[in-house]
């Protein structure tokens, strides 16, 4: 296992130990809210370094392009999931900004999957909008965890990015299956 690797696994291992801070919370604990904030930080600067490493290392590998997403969306679902439960907090997302969020990935992991089904290989890399999506929730998070009562205009920016970066790929993916499609009838 590659640096980059390691990076992205410890990312993921992260994930129960911030959703467990958030968990455990209360105004009286309110370090916790802080310890989380260390953890989810901890978290996107290794989203960059493994990026970096793996890039300037060549040490990107079929295992990495999967860790290092889904290290992503594990970090970022429990964020969304967990700042919209924990009701101890004066600001958390809304309902509907976290259901957007998950809605984007599930569709997301569902195109993957077709896509795998009919090509029996897949070859999805990140876009800037989704490296602007990501970007945008990560910032939403923290300012959540910050508590900033402005909280609202960077879910929003979050939600906006969201969508287009889900249409985007949505809309991609259908021209992978429409391009295999038009493949096989011109045959």
């Amino acid at each position: 296992m590659n640096i980059a690797n390691k990076i992205s696994t410890f990312r993921i291992l992260s994930v129960p130990f911030f959703v467990a801070t958030l968990i455990y919370y209360s105004p009286q604990r309110d370090y916790l809210r802080f310890v989380a904030l260390g953890i989810f930080i901890l978290g996107v600067i290794s989203d960059a370094a493994d990026g970096y490493i793996a890039r300037k290392a060549k040490q990107i590998s079929k295992a990495g392009m999967v860790l290092d997403p889904l290290g992503d969306k594990f970090l970022l679902m429990s964020a969304f999931i967990c700042l919209n439960l924990v009701d101890k907090l004066q600001v958390q997302f809304p309902l509907w900004v976290t259901l957007v969020v998950i809605s984007r990935d599930v569709i997301i992991l569902l195109g993957a999957v077709v896509i795998y089904m009919v090509h029996q290989n897949i070859n999805i890399l990140p876009t800037k909008w989704g490296k602007l999506t990501t970007t945008f929730q990560m910032l939403a998070v923290i300012v959540v965890l910050l508590q900033v009562q402005c909280a609202f205009i960077f879910w929003w920016i979050a939600v906006i990015f969201t969508v287009v970066s889900g249409v985007d790929y949505t809309m991609k993916g259908f021209k992978i299956l429409y391009a295999s499609d038009s493949h096989r009838n011109n045959r």
